[in-house]
């Protein structure tokens, strides 16, 4: 079973004093890229929380956000009624007008610096375990949904490699008929030469070059490797980079087949499998 590592998880946890909504996405990465936006009160546990989605998402580019609306009347935010009061002394001694009214002093020392003060609260532990409870909810909600999308990408990737192994049948149907090919072209380019040749020497050569083009090897790992590649598929895990260098091997036998094969219908099944292969590869990058 392979999982995407596309995804999104959302939780939203109402407290008595305000409303926490934690949000989860990820995209592909090769490693585990995590971007956090948390409130500074709760910076002290980020350490705790980095941990808590690294265990749970393991790889991929993720967006981590931890927003919090104040649903009560009380605020954090005070003025500093000692630092405002005296702002306003001082500028109703600079005032040009004798009787200046103290809402206007006011309304200048309200913008005046360290005018308000926010008092900075500490973290409730049982609080903190609610949040981490919804966490852990988003968590779950996006492993659902990178399970989702890795179902889909496995059915792609059954069909693909299933394509891939029909054309290889093909391959291997075709090799006599290429063989004979090969032996008839290097019979007709001797006989074009209208000269005597020594006819063991012919025998050697042909062999020689019989060998060159040989793919039966190629042909037995190729079919070792989609063997493999869909073993590997089925397993619990999701192996995407396993896959990836799986395909990679692939890769080497059908481009050596592509190479030794020196015949034009035998040639275009490999483009058709190399075309299969890289539509394979292009999804694996998104594979966890």
């Amino acid at each position: 079973m392979i999982k995407s590592m596309t995804g999104f998880g959302k939780s939203i946890l109402q407290l008595p004093t305000k409303k926490v909504t934690i949000e989860v996405k990820s995209l592909n990465s090769k490693n585990l890229d995590l971007n956090a936006r948390i409130p500074s009160q709760y910076r002290e546990k980020e350490l705790q929380m980095r941990n808590t989605i690294a265990k749970s998402l393991v790889r991929g580019k993720v967006d981590f956000g931890l927003y919090v609306e104040i649903t009560a009347e009380e605020t954090s935010t005070q003025i500093n009624e000692a630092v405002v009061k005296d702002y306003m002394k001082q500028l109703s001694k600079i005032s040009l007008y004798a009787k200046q009214e103290e809402v206007e002093l006011l309304k200048m020392a309200i913008r005046m610096p360290d005018a308000l003060k926010t008092i900075r609260e500490e973290i409730n532990e049982e609080e903190f375990k609610a949040i981490n409870d919804a966490l852990l909810s988003a968590l779950t909600k996006i492993d659902t949904y990178r399970t989702d999308e890795g179902k889909a990408l496995e059915k792609d990737f059954n069909i693909r490699i299933k394509n891939i192994g029909e054309l290889l049948e093909k391959v291997i149907q075709m090799d006599p008929e290429r063989i004979e090919g090969v032996r008839e072209r290097l019979l007709k380019a001797v006989s074009d030469l209208k000269e005597e040749v020594d006819q063991n020497r012919f025998e050697q050569e042909l062999i020689y070059y019989l060998e060159k083009f040989d793919i039966t090897e190629e042909k037995v790992r190729l079919a070792n490797h989609i063997s493999y590649f869909i073993t590997t598929l089925a397993t619990s895990d999701s192996n995407g980079k396993k896959l990836g260098f799986i395909t990679q091997e692939i890769g080497r036998e059908i481009n050596t087949i592509g190479s030794k094969s020196n015949y034009a219908p035998m040639q275009q099944l490999v483009v058709q499998m190399k075309d299969e292969l890289e539509k394979i590869k292009e999804q694996l990058l998104n594979v966890l």
